[in-house]
């Protein structure tokens, strides 16, 4: 019985591939600032009903932010947090308005190019100083896309926060914006009752990668920290281009 309210249906093999990839996927998140939600993302989209993936993938992203904000929570950098979540409540209502009718290949290849160009040059002034603003486009983005983490890195790249504080308050923000497209996707239909047993299970295995991936934070430097995030926001960036690129072509 309990398997079954776990599994969601899934074969024993899968729901212990997306289980480990969880808790990888939070890992990584804590450790190296970015990339656990993509990669738990890719991994769901080749598993799971194209129409349950987002919804879904926000709520187990819900529970392992929320932990990893809970952990951090005294690194917190707290001057853009209410300002991002107001402009990301605009973008999940405007993306909400379009979200079945937007192409997401579209998406992915425009904030891959935007985080590359984010990456190899100075962003945009309204990156960096307009929290509001870059609250709003990830949301409205995250609607059809889903992991717009390596997005909202980019902002919290541009404060030149120490590794700690990166990790904190990148987890604060992605919370709150999953959380309200959580509630939007509730809102326009979505039933997430059949997936909470799959979700809890998830999220668990999240909470345990975010307690090892905090041991391995506490052992690197800053500068170390900064290149290996620069590094992989290019290589997810890249990776977000050719997927859009192939759903096109």
């Amino acid at each position: 019985m309990i398997f079954a309210w776990i599994s969601a249906g899934f074969e024993p093999w899968v729901l212990c591939a997306l289980l480990v990839t969880s808790f990888l996927g939070s890992f990584i998140t804590v450790a190296l600032g970015i990339g656990g939600g993509v990669l738990v993302l890719t991994l769901m989209a080749t598993l799971m009903p194209p129409v349950a993936l987002i919804p879904v993938h926000g709520a187990v992203q819900v529970g392992s932010n929320i932990f990893r904000a809970g952990v951090m929570f005294r690194h917190t950098f707290w001057p853009p947090i209410l300002a991002f979540t107001i402009g990301t409540c605009f973008g999940a209502l405007f993306g909400g308005a379009l979200v079945i009718n937007f192409p997401p290949a579209l998406v992915q290849i425009g904030v891959g190019g935007f985080v590359i160009f984010s990456v190899v040059s100075k962003p945009p002034v309204w990156v960096s100083r307009v929290p509001f603003l870059t609250g709003m486009v990830s949301s409205f983005l995250t609607m059809f896309f889903g992991a717009t983490g390596v997005f909202v890195a980019t902002f919290t790249k541009s404060l030149d926060l120490e590794r700690k504080s990166h990790v904190a308050t990148h987890a604060m923000m992605m919370t709150g914006q999953h959380l309200i497209k959580v509630v939007a996707f509730a809102t326009l239909g979505f039933a997430f009752g059949p997936w909470v047993g799959f979700i809890l299970a998830m999220i668990t295995a999240g909470f345990v990668g975010t307690l090892v991936g905090r041991i391995a934070l506490n052992h690197i430097g800053d500068k170390n920290f900064k290149r290996a995030l620069n590094m992989i926001l290019l290589l997810l960036s890249v990776q977000l281009i050719f997927s859009g690129l192939r759903s096109l072509f």
